[in-house]
């Protein structure tokens, strides 16, 4: 018995590497503020990320799941990421500290802390996912340090944002990054804001209820909204082929048969929420460098078949995206050959149009205003306004046309296993500080669905460790 514990001691220290480092290469704050303890972590965990495109990607999402943690039973607090390759954060001065305190970040050695967040997606009050992005280089591969030990030094200011509000009357949910953002109006089409300058301020549109289209009058910056939705699917939503002999003819959660029984005529809204779909929005995660919106349909009974699915959007830090998952959790057609699919609105004036693979942008100038027409607001003319979906490769999207609802272009995807599959939805406006013209939105788009197809690789190293252990190895 002893010398098993004696072996696994042996192979622990080995795996820690204590005898190997004397600690001068760890992450510290070398100075503090009187009274309070310099940040002087035990150990680390070694990671490597590996961009294996031969482009540059920049603040690339990076995910580890708590599994992926070889201490899994760890606070959110003794946590810091650490990027080795960056310049150390200088110090605040005095007037910063007055207005932040003592748990501004401090000045730094061997390094600079890089923002994350540890969200906590099914709710079970354990954190599943790390996640915080990067910069890797063409064909990159970096080490990352996730330091463990108490560290309460670091504000982390959010640059994205999701929430479910009262906004005229019903309950939405919103979610931007500082470029762009998504709202939905009418039940799971989407709506799309952009912004002037990098901001968020979907809180002043549901707290104050604002009309987005007229949000430029109280804050230039905030801009404007950019997608008419209507019966289209807008800026983006999930879709039904469940007619084979109707090829281009889709279905949507919106537009059933009890709608067309029980609601008033020409509306575009569903009918009761007993007798017809029903929706339900919660906010799994808001911020500070990624927010996502769970959005829940129910009970659809589209005539051909009953369906129940969830969706999970996703925005990011300096991003103009959004990604989706769909799950479908219910899916009982009433014949065979019905197939998944997602699509866009097609452009109600001039429109360029690219398409290639799962790529597909729509750009060109547009009026918009106010679509209920209250006033005599007259339409504003912009020179570029630009949407796009790109669904993953491994779905096997094929591109499809449909002139029902309004005019859309669509994919029909193959779903995996778990009747998922994945997408993203794109957005830019010539008001833009970003992919402010059809060409650079297009180059974005492009390049980001070639990384969205080639997730960078991560790969854990081994635990370091300068002598003492964290809770859970002790």
């Amino acid at each position: 018995m002893m010398k098993k514990i004696t072996c696994i001691i042996f192979a622990l220290s080995v795996f820690l590497g204590t005898a190997a480092q004397d600690g001068n290469w760890y992450y510290t704050h070398p100075t503090a503020t009187p009274g309070k303890p310099k940040f002087t972590p035990g150990e680390r965990m070694v990671f490597t990320l590996k961009n294996t495109l031969d482009i540059s990607r920049e603040n690339c999402p990076v995910i580890i799941p708590r599994e992926g943690f070889p201490v899994p039973d760890i606070h959110e607090m003794w946590i810091t990421v650490v990027d080795p390759g960056l310049p150390p954060y200088e110090g605040p001065d005095e007037e910063v500290l007055k207005v932040y305190g003592g748990h501004q970040l401090l000045a730094e050695a061997n390094g600079h802390a890089v923002f994350h967040q540890l969200d906590d997606l099914d709710k079970d009050g354990i954190w599943d996912e790390l996640f915080f992005q990067t910069d890797l280089a063409p064909l990159e591969e970096k080490t990352i340090y996730i330091y463990l030990g108490e560290n309460i030094q670091g504000w982390n200011k959010h640059a994205t944002h999701a929430n479910v509000g009262s906004y005229c009357r019903h309950q939405m949910p919103f979610w931007e990054s500082e470029n762009i953002g998504w709202k939905i109006w009418f039940a799971n089409a989407v709506d799309v804001f952009a912004k002037r300058k990098p901001v968020l301020m979907a809180q002043h549109l549901y707290m104050e209820n604002l009309d987005g289209y007229g949000v430029s009058e109280i804050n230039r910056d905030w801009g404007s909204d950019i997608q008419s939705v209507a019966g289209s699917m807008g800026g983006g939503a999930i879709c039904l082929y469940e007619y084979p002999e109707v090829p281009d003819s889709v279905s949507l959660p919106r537009f059933t048969p009890a709608r067309e029984k029980m609601a008033p005529a020409g509306s575009l809204w569903n009918a009761g929420q007993i007798s017809d779909t029903r929706y339900a929005y919660e906010v799994v995660v808001n911020g500070p460098v990624r927010s996502m919106i769970k959005i829940k349909t129910m009970y659809w009974n589209s005539g051909a078949g009953s369906y129940e699915l969830e969706q999970y959007y996703t925005v990011y830090a300096n991003q103009s995206y959004s990604t989706c998952l769909v799950r479908y959790t219910h899916f009982q057609p009433k014949k065979a050959g019905v197939k998944m699919g997602c699509g866009i609105r097609k452009k109600p004036g001039e429109e360029s149009l690219y398409q290639e693979a799962g790529i597909l942008v729509s750009s060109g100038p547009e009026q918009i205003k106010d679509p209920e027409n209250i006033d005599e607001r007259a339409e504003w003319l912009i020179p570029f306004i630009g949407k796009a979906l790109v669904v993953k490769d491994k779905y096997l999207p094929e591109y499809q046309f449909t002139p029902y609802a309004g005019g859309n272009h669509t994919f029909t995807v193959t779903p995996d296993t778990a009747n998922q599959f994945e997408y993203m939805l794109f957005a830019a406006w010539s008001e833009g500080t970003v992919y402010n013209n059809q060409e650079d939105f297009e180059a974005y788009v492009q390049k980001t669905a070639l990384e969205f197809n080639t997730p960078v690789e991560i790969a854990f190293q081994q635990l370091e460790s300068q002598g003492f252990l964290p809770p859970g190895l002790q």
